[in-house]
């Protein structure tokens, strides 16, 4: 049986091996199975060796997602990020044959994985419960120096990664599916969807792409791919880096939660940081709940494409649900 016809249970099986494998290629063996940490695009992995005692997370990539060398641009960033005292990253490891990325097989799957092992980053995760307005500035400003650094870095060649605009995210190429097989998504919701996406169009076209705009950013810089070590922030998971708006880093930092009343006051609190690095113009500001729209409508198709994941399932109908009114005020508003 093919790999996508197994039971999920099984499926996590099978990469739960294919990781204990992988470690080999590094030269490790660990003290105990790998620890699944979470499945989302990829298969994430903790693991500690025996002889050593460090600490590491494995990445196995899903089949078909990303090229090795999407996977290799997007290492190239964010050892440039580190490297350039921009914000802490995490430090990828070399195998056995001193290359970063693996391709590993295992007997279940059709094709074997692209596999990235970097050390374990020590801090915690954000919680959207705790008081997060100081830490929005930081997070804001920690963005800007990353878009900053993007402006003026010479890029490898063959460097590739994802465009995350209108119709790569909510058009006719849209790489985390359509928004309308989102779960709940009923007739009636569709239609006031499909208004909201089509006016979504309209303001992100007359926005523009100008490079001061539209640039290579982190595309998912939402609380868990945050880790608060002290006083530094650090950014991880750098999977969906690619080419889109600058404000759409602000919309990710609110992902899951977007309708919470106390969102506007975070995001106030993120633009303020952000303008102590580069500029933000009153024009942009205004324009920021078009980009929080844009990543809620993203976020209604991935639950809908990702339904087996542990956060789909926990989002489920509800986040749905809770779009409704979101889209009515933001027709209301903009409409």
């Amino acid at each position: 049986m093919r790999f996508d016809d197994l039971p999920q249970e099984r499926r996590l099986e099978c990469l739960g091996e294919l990781a204990e494998a992988a470690l080999a290629e590094y030269g490790i063996e660990a003290a105990e199975p790998p620890s699944l940490v979470n499945v989302s695009e990829n298969a994430t992995y903790r693991a500690r060796a025996a002889d050593t005692g460090r600490e590491y997370a494995l990445r196995i990539h899903r089949e078909g997602y990303h090229s090795r060398d999407a996977i290799a641009s997007e290492l190239a960033w964010l050892q440039a990020l580190r490297r350039d005292d921009v914000v802490e990253t995490p430090v990828p490891q070399p195998g056995l044959d001193g290359e970063l990325i693996q391709l590993v097989g295992h007997a279940a799957m059709t094709h074997p994985r692209h596999v990235v092992l970097f050390e374990w980053e020590a801090g915690r995760e954000p919680s959207e419960t705790e008081h997060l307005v100081e830490k929005f500035a930081v997070l804001g400003e920690t963005a800007a120096r990353m878009h900053k650094h993007s402006e003026g870095w010479p890029r490898p060649a063959g460097f590739e990664r994802f465009t995350w605009d209108f119709d790569t995210s909510l058009g006719e190429r849209p790489h985390w599916g359509r928004w309308a097989d989102g779960v709940g998504v009923d007739k009636a919701t569709a239609r006031l969807f499909g208004r909201t996406v089509d006016l979504i169009g309209e303001r992100l076209e007359r926005f523009g792409k100008a490079p001061e705009r539209f640039g290579l950013i982190h595309c998912d810089m939402r609380l868990a791919n945050l880790l608060i070590d002290g006083e530094t922030v650090k950014v991880i998971d750098f999977d969906d880096c690619g080419f889109s708006w600058r404000l759409y880093d602000a919309a990710a930092a609110v992902s899951f939660f977007e309708h919470e009343p106390h969102v506007p006051e975070l995001l106030h609190s993120w633009i303020a940081g952000y303008r102590k690095v580069l500029p933000l113009s009153a024009e942009e500001e205004a324009e920021m709940e078009t980009f929080v729209m844009l990543r809620r409508m993203l976020l209604v198709a991935w639950i809908g494409s990702h339904s087996e994941t542990d956060l789909a399932k926990a989002m489920g109908v509800s986040y749905t649900e809770q779009t409704t009114p979101m889209c009515e005020a933001y027709l209301t508003k903009f409409g």
